[in-house]
């Protein structure tokens, strides 16, 4: 007999008929792409964007995180209220998808850059990006955002002009774009 729990039992058998639910790479894009599907509508509709979404696992389980923005800023109601929206919708429409947690949160000083619109929003802030494969020898790009043209996100770094083809960045943020001086 085997010890479970500090006492001696038989070991169950994994019940066959109970469906695994295995967050793999591949099924994170694809309920990301489902969940965006769901959601922009939603958004739209209040008046505020979905600007990105994040799915991953940390320690304390597996984590469905939406961005949202307004114009003026989202407040605490407008993430409570739109966490009530989506989560009713997610449980009918991702109920196979296993078990996860949904936060809602605003997109804060290091803003993801998703959307294609975003890279010229953002002209002229200092952004990180990381692609695949390496651009220029580098898989991490820190610069000043020029904007994009023609599927080409261009990005000032260390005096010289990066092009970065839009479909091999991996993830692109906003940087601190507070001024760290402090004056007295």
């Amino acid at each position: 007999m085997k010890r479970i729990n500090g006492k001696k039992g038989k070991k169950r058998p994994k019940d066959k008929s109970r469906k695994q639910h295995h967050w793999s790479p591949d099924n994170m894009k694809t309920m990301i792409a489902r969940t965006k599907d769901l959601l922009d509508p939603l958004c739209d509709a209040e008046g505020m964007e979905l600007v990105h979404i994040e799915c991953q696992r940390e320690a304390g389980g597996r984590i469905l995180r939406l961005y949202i923005d307004k114009p003026g800023g989202v407040t605490l109601d407008d993430c409570i209220h739109i966490s009530r929206q989506s989560s009713d919708m997610l449980d009918v429409y991702l109920e196979d998808t296993g078990p996860f947690n949904l936060e809602v949160s605003s997109p804060g000083l290091n803003r993801p850059l998703g959307k294609k619109r975003d890279f010229d929003r953002f002209k002229g802030n200092r952004v990180n990006i990381r692609t695949t494969p390496s651009v220029g020898g580098k898989k991490k790009i820190n610069g000043v955002l020029l904007g994009i043209s023609e599927d080409v996100v261009k990005v000032s770094m260390d005096d010289q002009i990066v092009e970065i083809p839009y479909q091999d960045i991996v993830t692109a943020r906003l940087a601190d774009n507070i001024s760290k001086e402090i004056k007295f």
